[in-house]
């Protein structure tokens, strides 16, 4: 099986301190380089960088799915399902608060996942999920 490569994904951040600690005590990222403009973390084996951007006015936009208001944009990570219940019960524990509660999406349908939505301080919206079945990922 061949390995997937990493992605990488840059987003702005308007409080680079507080991001800073939040990826890597609360989602237990590991911090790479940095700048004072700047942190690269190893996002879940993908790289992940937050930059500096002054704190945009720009209003948060959903999209309704399986009844829940999603927000857009949003990026996170595909977890394994066993890991999926005890890093939701991590960041409970850590006192996250959520945009969506962890629940499974589309029970019993193609596609079913675990899901949950929560935000970064800097507003950055975040999802994370797990397949019972990966093979259904890209099912129609």
């Amino acid at each position: 099986m061949q390995k997937i490569p990493p992605f990488h994904i840059a987003i702005p951040v308007h409080n680079l301190e507080a991001c800073r600690a939040f990826y890597r005590d609360v989602l237990n990222c590991e911090e790479g380089r940095s700048s004072d403009h700047w942190v690269d973390f190893n996002f879940f084996g993908h790289q992940l960088v937050i930059h500096f951007k002054e704190q945009s006015k720009e209003i948060d936009s959903t999209n309704s799915v399986d009844g829940k208001q999603v927000p857009i944009p949003h990026y996170g990570v595909v977890l394994p399902w066993d890991a999926f219940s005890a890093f939701a019960e991590d960041l409970k524990q850590k006192s996250i608060q959520f945009i969506i509660e962890p629940y499974i999406r589309f029970e019993g349908l193609v596609g079913e996942q675990a899901t949950m939505f929560f935000k970064d301080p800097s507003g950055n919206a975040l999802e994370f999920k797990a397949f019972k079945d990966m093979s259904q990922l890209f099912a129609k």
